[in-house]
Parts: structure tokens; sequence; C-alpha cells
């Protein structure tokens, strides 16, 4: 298996700490991402990512073969420290510049980690926030260790050893789940605008060339019966107002 670190910490302490641990109970190939070594600019708001395509971003350069990392990986574990009850600026500014890809989501067939270290408090509410912008890009599942420290040196790795073996099993099987309600009703949102009158080109390009467009969601996954028609009958309503 081949996983992709992304520690979106500027530090390599509790965070970091976390993630080699949970790590240890994994096999395969490990590649680390430090965003604080990356030098990514402050995201600008142009939305050029969103309407024009990916390329036009201005820092594309930095961007960009981070995602193409993530394409190429098995499994992403993403790691932030609690910073004023929210991720860390790192983390933020890397998600901003991926905002494209709530629209045109990729990875469904990967599997997630998000690791969340706090002296204090947030971690959980942090953890969330991860795992909704992972699930937006289309990963299939995401395990979650959200961790209080409250300032302890040492880590109590029995929980951190039973997520992540849950979490490496679950790579290994390939085995792919049914989405989440919310994430088949943000699937047609995006695909009912990409057949509306006036889409987002790139948009429109994007769900049609990937064939997305033909489908009730990814076609790797098999959608039960329930959640095939749930699609359907989102897919209409969306159509309807869009």
């Amino acid at each position: 298996m081949k996983y992709l670190i992304i520690n979106g910490s500027p530090r390599r302490k509790n965070t970091y700490d976390v993630i080699k641990q949970a790590a240890s109970n994994l096999e395969g190939d490990f590649e680390e991402i430090h965003l604080i070594e990356k030098q990514i600019p402050m995201c600008v708001g142009c939305m050029n990512c969103i309407m024009i395509g990916e390329d036009s971003c201005p820092h594309c350069d930095k961007v960009q073969p981070i995602v193409e990392k993530i394409k190429e990986c098995d499994a992403v574990i993403i790691g932030s420290p609690v910073y004023a009850m929210n991720v860390s600026a790192l983390l933020k500014n890397f998600i901003d510049h991926t905002a494209y890809l709530y629209h045109r989501p990729q990875f469904f067939t990967k599997k997630g980690l998000v690791v969340v270290t706090t002296a204090g408090a947030g971690h959980k509410k942090v953890a969330s926030y991860i795992d909704e912008t992972l699930r937006h890009w289309g990963v299939n599942k995401v395990y979650k260790i959200a961790i209080a420290c409250g300032g302890k040196e040492t880590l109590e790795t029995s929980k951190i050893d039973k997520d992540a073996n849950k979490f490496g099993k679950d790579v290994e099987s390939d085995n792919l789940h049914n989405p989440k309600f919310g994430d088949i009703i943000f699937f047609n949102v995006w695909k009912a605008m990409a057949l509306s009158d006036n889409p987002i080109e790139v948009d429109s390009k994007f769900w049609k060339s990937s064939g997305l467009i033909n489908h009730d969601f990814a076609p790797e996954i098999k959608l039960n019966v329930i959640k095939k028609l749930f699609s359907k009958i989102m897919f209409a309503f969306f159509k309807l107002i869009f």
C-alpha cells in the first residue's frame, strides 16, 4: 500500500508523534509532506481554480504536485493541531487551494485518516471538519484519531494503535463503502449544475469527460438499492432547480 502523509503542523511534536505512531501499525510505503516546507502562498480568493481550472491558480506550481501525490497514493493521512479552535493556518491554506475539488471530486477509491491533537479542546470539531473536507474531495472512507494531550509528554498509544489498525485493514481490503446520504446530495448538486443551462464550463467538461455524469455515484462504488433510488431522486430534484 502507498500512504501519503500531509502534516499540517508547523512543528514535529504532538500531531506528528501521533501520525508516526499510527503509521507504525501500517504496512506499505510512506511519503511525507510537511506543509511548512512547501511555502504555499496564501490563497487570494481569485476563484480561478473553480471558474477556469486548477491549472490557472496563481500558486498551482506549489499545490498541484501535492494533489498529484494524492492521486497516486492508496490512502492519505492528514494531521493538524488545534489552533484557535480550528485547523492550522497551513492546512486551511492548502484546503482553500483545493476548493475546486468540491465541484469536481476525484478520490472515490481513496481512504483517509485524520489525526488531530490539542492541549485543550476542539479536537473532535476540527477532526470532523477535515473529515467533511475529504469526503467533499470524494474520499471513500475517513477514519479519525482526535486526541486531547493535555500537555502530556507521553501519549497513550493503545487507542491510536486500535484506530490505525482498523484504517490499515480497510485500505488493504480494497473494499469500497457506500457513501453517506449527504455525500450523495452534494454529488448530485454538482452533477445537476454541470447539466444546467449556464454551467461553469470547466465543471461541465469534467463531469462529462470523466463519465460521472452518467452515474448515480462514482462507478467504482456499488450503491445499495436505497441509496441508488435516493441519488436518482436528488438528481431529478436538483436538475429541476438548476
